[in-house]
């Protein structure tokens, strides 16, 4: 019986400071905001200047669009317009795995990192399913830092130029992110 009337006021005196510090007038309420950016992404895979390089091989050969196994990392440039020489807005940094046996399907791993304008230093994590082929594709946004921090949405990436022969595309990005 002693012990529990020991950790009575200690319970009592934790609970009232936790009260305290949450009604606190000097804490400052954080306001969450929706943000939308366009950007363009531009993956090349062929040649001297390759930003995303395959450091794997497809696991099964002889399958039309199929990728399936083959892991690529990429450094690739963010635009703000479709000419890779338009102003540079940031650098998509990760991987992107062929993921799907009977269509190209890509499994995006990736951080969009801004290096100009309002979100610069600022990042946003995208992790989900991309098959290029498709007219339009969704992928969640699942985090970020800096500006995005505890950012959650969506990103929508349609091809708009793709060389079927070297890989290089040029993706067109409508991201729409909750942040605080």
């Amino acid at each position: 019986m002693a012990p529990r009337l020991v950790l009575l006021p200690f319970l009592l005196l934790f609970l009232l400071s936790s009260i305290t510090t949450a009604s606190s007038p000097n804490k400052k309420k954080l306001k969450e905001k929706l943000s939308h950016l366009h950007f363009y992404f531009h993956d090349v895979v062929g040649g001297r200047n390759a930003t995303a390089v395959p450091v794997t091989k497809p696991a099964a050969v002889g399958q039309p669009f199929s990728a399936f196994g083959v892991i690529t990392i990429m450094d690739d440039l963010l635009t703000e317009g479709p000419d890779p020489k338009s102003e540079q807005v940031g650098r998509a940094q990760g991987m992107y795995t062929g993921a799907a046996q009977e269509e190209l399907g890509f499994l995006m791993a990736m951080n969009l990192a801004f290096t100009a304008g309002k979100y610069n230093g600022s990042v946003l994590s995208v992790l989900g399913r991309n098959p290029p082929l498709h007219p339009v594709r969704e992928m969640p946004i699942v985090g970020g830092s800096g500006l995005f921090r505890f950012a959650r949405g969506y990103a929508l990436a349609r091809t708009i130029w793709l060389n079927f022969t070297t890989g290089d595309a040029i993706v067109e990005y409508d991201v729409h992110v909750m942040h605080y």
